[in-house]
């Protein structure tokens, strides 16, 4: 008996992830990553660093960011604890989809992961203080590489659940570039 994920195409490539959970009288366990079972879904994607991301306040952004080739990273996003909106921006050169935007609510509770494929800026706001996320890429971390999308940029539509003006950042996410200003991804 499989105890992979089932897999929902979200659109534009962007997958979300549920494990099948198994509880009992001590708990619950679940499969949050197997390489073969992955492998099924993503074609192959192979993760070489785990990151996490802990943000004390809720309305917290993060985000967006992405990588330039060669250095593009896949991400596999996961909520260990709080709750998060999830957002992927297509950046992807010559795409039919660029510029267009998934989100989905991710939280501890239901252990759903959110795949975004390479080629995506991607962010997330937290929903409750004290919000853990976990996330693997597939490319290391390049600072030379390393580019930011303004989060709140009017262009994408994105139906953030804060306020701009009550948007927690970093400096780097509150002076990020609109996508028309973005003339590397062209």
């Amino acid at each position: 008996m499989s105890v992979g994920p089932r897999v929902q195409d979200l659109g534009m490539g962007v997958l979300r992830l549920t494990p099948r959970v198994f509880e009992d009288a001590r708990g619950r366990f679940c499969e949050t990553y197997s390489k073969r079972t992955f492998a099924e879904a993503t074609g192959g994607v192979e993760f070489v660093q785990d990151n996490v991301s802990r943000s004390t306040r809720k309305g917290s952004v993060r985000g967006l960011h992405f990588q330039l080739p060669p250095m593009a990273q896949a991400k596999l996003v996961r909520v260990l604890r709080g709750a998060i909106l999830d957002v992927a921006v297509d950046l992807r050169a010559g795409s039919a989809t660029f510029g267009r935007h998934v989100s989905a609510r991710l939280d501890e509770r239901d252990d759903d992961q959110l795949f975004v494929p390479a080629g995506f800026a991607h962010g997330f706001c937290t929903l409750v203080d004290d919000t853990e996320v976990f996330y693997k890429v597939d490319a290391l971390y390049s600072a030379e590489h390393d580019r930011a999308l303004l989060w709140s940029d009017p262009d994408l539509g994105i139906d953030w659940p804060v306020a701009v003006a009550d948007a927690i950042l970093s400096e780097k996410d509150r002076a990020a570039p609109r996508l028309r200003d973005l003339s590397e991804l062209r």
